[in-house]
């Protein structure tokens, strides 16, 4: 039960039921021990990102957030972010430096022990109530080794033993997933995923992937590439991908594609800029925007064949265009997804923006860490 609660962050009494198979009874002993030894607490569900339902809210519990506190490390493509944050993943403290993290493993990695330096001081969190750091990289992270799985994705990882870096580094547990993933599981438990078995992620801006949830768990396959769907075939003629193919799904839409399609006539522009001015009503760039959902489109259209999702949700930089996006993504799943699961699946903004992959790191160490909790519960259920 105690590990249901770590993995979902907050849970209701019937939610753990139905999960864990447990009787509301034993469920209601389990709680009031788990609440006497400083292991969960109750609270309101004010985070409900879907909005008032009528009723009262459910109560929900939650780990102790005055308990421990994590690490959050996230290394975009220009930029480097960190977060420390309570059990609850409120966050104490954060700080990002711009940096190219593609090439030089070794500089982002010492950027980011100083920034750690730097929010922990702000936060005023004694390094002994540290319970592990989370992180994310840009790219395929085999599950086996921890290591960036691709040598053209990021090539200045390539036979990085990330968490033996950082755990030499901190001297903390560190556990490491890739972005589309860690933005899966950040909207799951505190997002637009919220309540949802069966879920992708779709993480739309300089490179395309997508986290896969599946009975409620994050879904990695066997060796940690499931939902790289930025390589997925679209043309067998189309351009060279970085990954060495041919028209693979990022040429055609992520965001150095569509950029590139706009230089003639509006010159250098950068992603943000380029969604501000689709928003603003610019033809050109909500053309491009448009075209590039519908391709993403025909791919989710195909996850929902194989593994028929309840919903989808779409972040990254690109969903800030909102409905310019969504709407013609809709489309294509509408027309490309057969009718039964077409008609099951809803298509969503992600609630988080550009902080979700953060969270997700923070959600993932949440998830992973026992050295406190573990071993308070053991001692909890002996007695």
């Amino acid at each position: 039960m105690l590990e249901t609660v770590r993995e979902r962050g907050a849970v209701s009494r019937a939610d753990i039921a139905r999960v864990t198979g447990l009787a509301r009874s034993t469920i209601s002993n389990l709680v009031s021990e788990l609440q006497r030894d400083g292991l969960v607490v109750e609270r309101g569900d004010e985070r409900d990102v879907a909005g008032p339902r009528g009723g009262r809210p459910p109560v929900l519990l939650t780990l102790d957030p005055t308990a421990g506190a994590v690490l959050g490390l996230q290394f975009d493509h220009p930029v480097i972010r960190v977060a420390v944050a309570d059990l609850d993943h409120r966050i104490l403290a954060e700080a990002e430096r711009e940096l190219n993290v593609d090439r030089d493993a070794a500089a982002c990695l010492e950027v980011a022990v100083e920034l750690v330096d730097d929010v922990i001081a702000r936060a005023g969190v004694d390094r002994e109530r540290l319970l592990g750091a989370g992180v994310g990289l840009a790219g395929p992270i085999d599950t086996e080794t921890g290591r960036v799985g691709s040598s053209t994705i990021m090539p200045g990882w390539v036979g990085i033993d990330v968490v033996a870096e950082l755990e030499r580094r901190l001297g903390l547990p560190v556990h490491v997933d890739n972005d589309a993933n860690l933005g899966a599981l950040a909207e799951l438990v505190l997002g637009a995923g919220r309540g949802a078995s069966e879920m992708a992620y779709l993480m739309l801006a300089e490179g395309i992937g997508a986290g896969l949830v599946l009975g409620g768990r994050l879904y990695r396959g066997a060796g940690g590439t499931a939902g790289e769907i930025g390589h997925v075939l679209v043309d067998d003629q189309g351009p060279i991908c970085r990954c060495g193919n041919r028209g693979c799904l990022e040429t055609y839409a992520a965001s150095g594609a569509l950029l590139e399609l706009l230089r003639p006539s509006h010159g250098r522009l950068t992603l943000a800029r380029m969604v501000a001015l689709a928003v603003e009503g610019d033809p050109a760039c909500s053309r491009v925007i448009a075209d590039a959902a519908r391709t993403v489109g025909v791919v989710a259209a195909a996850l929902c064949n194989q593994f028929n999702p309840e919903r989808i949700v779409v972040g990254g930089k690109l969903a800030d265009a909102g409905e310019l996006l969504l709407g013609p993504l809709r489309e294509s799943v509408r027309r490309y997804a057969i009718p039964a699961a077409a008609d099951r699946v809803e298509v969503v903004t992600a609630a988080l923006g550009e902080r979700a992959e953060l969270l997700g790191a923070l959600v993932l160490v949440v998830g992973q860490s026992d050295r406190a909790f573990l071993g308070r519960a053991r001692t909890a259920v002996g007695r």
